[in-house]
């Protein structure tokens, strides 16, 4: 029961018109009834007189709001909760899709010239179809699947981006090395592919790990 229906209730528990109030508490009937609708709120110097009136202390009077407050924040809170805990499941899953996506990607650059024997360019053109695919998932989960940061998620999005920093030096180190010593610069390229591969993986953990800390 919120403060506008416990007013309406101690006015009919009086047998008191709003014109009868309105006249002892030297207001408008409109006013009364916007107290009682939830419109408006009685002002601080109608408060004492309202409880007197009614016969009841301003702590019971004000404690009906407060519990109301307190009701809507807990419902908030637990919206949000269930929405970010939903999301965060469906972001899991997209992303989860995405890295499948790149194992089929590689899996099929692996196969098609050496076991098909398929043209080159048409291998190629196909394995960048399916890294396009993963990557649209990808951006599409992470921007559809937003959720609210909270502190400790700060600090998993900083600690993430520091170890994706680092793999993408080591990445480079490596794919620098490969390319120069064997000179495949047509092959050696596909380390990039692997980086985005582990970086999801890492992402996924990451995300994996926040559902379990909260449970």
């Amino acid at each position: 029961m919120d403060i506008g229906e416990k007013l309406l209730d101690l006015r009919k528990s009086k047998h008191l018109s709003q014109e009868e109030v309105a006249e002892k508490l030297n207001v408008s009937r409109q006013t009364v009834s916007k107290w009682e609708t939830n419109q408006s709120m009685p002002d601080f110097d109608k408060i004492a007189p309202l409880c007197e009136l009614y016969g009841i202390s301003a702590d019971e009077l004000l404690m009906i709001q407060k519990k109301e407050a307190k009701v809507a924040e807990v419902e908030e809170t637990s919206s949000d909760t269930y929405d970010n805990e939903r999301n965060r499941r469906k972001k899991a899953i997209g992303i989860s899709f995405s890295v499948l996506t790149y194992f089929i990607s590689i899996v099929w650059i692996m196969i098609a010239i050496p076991v098909y024997k398929l043209d080159p360019v048409l291998s190629s053109a196909i394995f960048l179809f399916i890294c396009g695919i993963a990557t649209f998932i990808v951006v599409y989960t992470c921007i559809v699947y937003k959720k609210k940061k909270e502190k400790e998620e700060d600090k998993r999005s900083k600690l993430e981006k520091q170890i994706d920093s680092i793999l993408s030096m080591i990445i480079l180190v490596i794919y620098l090395f490969l390319s120069f010593s064997t000179m495949a610069w047509h092959i050696t390229w596909i380390l990039w592919v692997v980086y985005g591969l582990i970086a999801e993986i890492v992402k996924l953990l990451f995300m994996l790990g926040g559902t379990n800390h909260e449970e």
